[in-house]
């Protein structure tokens, strides 16, 4: 057990991630001004208002004498305006008692000077460094990009990074490579004046044991899945209407599995989509096709006759004792044959996922799972690290889990990157997720010219995105302002059926107030 007292209700996220990165396992407590959280940030109402204030030094030793659980681990953080105070206790026994002063109050340096004092205790207590130090964002190439959009040298970056977030040489490294790609591939594109259109299609076949996105068992809502796309025919016509002042740049069509659809149904939806949208500036087209087993030739050539220019099959894993653990309801055989089914089709810009760290999985099954991707070539490989969600059954019945613990992540991930490497696979987008194994990222790799554009624009948010279907979170950039706003559709199947119009409604209220330059 961890707790965290404050004394003040601020950076609580940051000093959380920083602290869970060290002990992914521990469950941790953060105490605020009159506020409990734990873990999952909900409210502890047994133990709600008990805080009041951080107390003095001897009061803390006072009870923590009275305390009987010697196993605890006790951080208190006093905020002032110019200082920053680390009280640290393992039991009964102060390890950490520090205080820094605070050069400049302003939010964004006040919270790296907080990081970085946690972040060297945490060191000390731990003997483990982080490769990226104290960064807990899910883009840790922005930085890089934005500062070589303003013209700063390769070497200012690299030793700001390693100076305000303490990142590894590794890091800061494949932070400029990616962000060099990205700019490289961005400024080919007027970016700026377009905007790109995401269609969610929330049906899987199955819900895998790490998933945690909104996804519906096609098994179970097969039923309302033509009501849903009626309600998505609605919102992609009005999405045809609404951007006159700019060009459509990507078009992306992920979910859940948008092969789940019938081939009629894949069929309807694409003419839907090309009737409604105007494609003459569009540069990419992509349809996550996903799960091997929704995947069949009729749907293939659906995608290749509407002019999709990009999709994925992903294996995950091509160990099959994976598989059946993690839920996938497909053989590695079944990957293949799609695989070789797309190519026969001519389609020239396939994607393959797969995952590290997933249960029970070793370094030789990671290896296994690369050496089946190579024989198949495929145009880019996204390697995720596997990252544990609240709602994921990986998470909710973690217990039944507890001997399958992944082992030796860092050299599952370097075995990927050598990989990419040898085999002509350029990095081109990178991000990350919190409670990811070894505090690692998810990384883009893709032959020249192969490069997943859509991801690019997303992940560094340099272009608005509109986002459509259930649970769409459409993300409108205001350049001129550095500003970006989020307009959300419910996440529910049901009421994003019934209340379509108040969908279309938000996104017409919101432009109707916001001039997109």
């Amino acid at each position: 057990m961890i707790k965290i007292t404050l004394s003040k209700d601020e950076y609580e996220y940051d000093i959380h991630a920083i602290v869970k990165a060290f002990y992914p396992d521990e469950q941790i407590k953060v105490y605020k001004p009159g506020i409990v959280t734990s873990d999952n940030h909900s409210k502890d109402p047994s133990e709600l208002c008990k805080v009041k204030a951080l107390p003095e030094y001897a009061e803390i030793q006072n009870d923590l004498m009275q305390d009987n659980i010697d196993d605890v681990l006790n951080f208190y953080l006093r905020l002032e305006h110019n200082n920053i105070q680390l009280i640290v206790f393992e039991g009964k026994q102060e390890y950490f008692n520090k205080t820094i002063s605070v050069l400049s109050p302003e939010k964004p340096q006040y919270r790296n000077y907080l990081k970085r004092l946690l972040y060297n205790c945490l060191i000390g207590m731990t003997g483990k460094e982080l490769p990226w130090g104290t960064l807990t964002g899910v883009r840790p190439t922005k930085i890089a990009f934005e500062r070589l959009e303003n013209n700063i040298s390769k070497e200012e970056i690299a030793a700001y990074m390693k100076e305000q977030y303490l990142c590894s040489k590794e890091k800061v490294d494949i932070s400029l490579q990616v962000a060099e790609r990205e700019y490289s591939l961005l400024h080919n594109m007027e970016y700026k004046k377009g905007y790109s259109i995401y269609i969610g299609i929330p049906f899987c076949p199955s819900t895998c044991l790490y998933c945690s996105f909104t996804s519906y068992s096609f098994q179970v809502f097969g039923a309302i899945v033509e009501q849903y796309l009626q309600a998505l025919f609605k919102e992609i016509t009005y999405a045809g209407t609404c951007m006159d002042n700019k060009k459509l740049s990507t078009v992306y069509l992920g979910g859940g599995t948008p092969t789940t659809l019938s081939a009629d149904q894949l069929d309807r939806l694409l003419t839907h989509i090309e009737n409604s949208l105007d494609f003459s500036n569009v540069v990419e087209y992509t349809v996550e096709a996903g799960r091997p087993d929704s995947i069949t030739i009729d749907k293939l050539k659906v995608l290749k006759e509407h002019g999709v220019t990009r999709i994925s099959i992903n294996p995950q894993s091509m160990r099959q004792k994976t598989l059946d653990i993690i839920g996938r309801k497909h053989t590695a055989e079944e990957v293949v044959k799609a695989f070789h089914m797309a190519r026969d089709l001519g389609h020239d810009n396939i994607n393959m996922d797969m995952i590290i760290g997933l249960p029970g999985e070793t370094v030789d099954d990671v290896a296994y799972t690369l050496q089946e991707i190579q024989k198949l070539n495929p145009d880019s490989i996204t390697v995720h690290t596997l990252a544990v969600k609240r709602a994921a059954r990986l998470n909710i019945k973690k217990e039944d889990y507890q001997d399958m613990k992944p082992q030796d992540t860092l050299k599952m991930f370097q075995l990927t990157s050598d990989f990419a490497k040898g085999n002509g696979y350029l990095p081109y987008y990178l991000y990350r997720q919190k409670n990811m194994a070894d505090n690692l990222e998810n990384i883009g790799y893709a032959k020249y010219g192969k490069e997943g554009i859509y991801n690019i624009l997303i992940m560094e948010e340099k272009q608005t995105i509109l986002a459509l279907g259930a649970g769409g979170l459409s993300k409108f950039v205001f350049y001129d302002e550095n500003r970006i706003e989020r307009v959300e559709n419910v996440k529910s199947l049901k009421d994003y059926i019934e209340r379509i119009d108040e969908m279309i409604e938000r996104k017409k209220n919101f432009l109707h107030n916001n001039t997109l330059l």
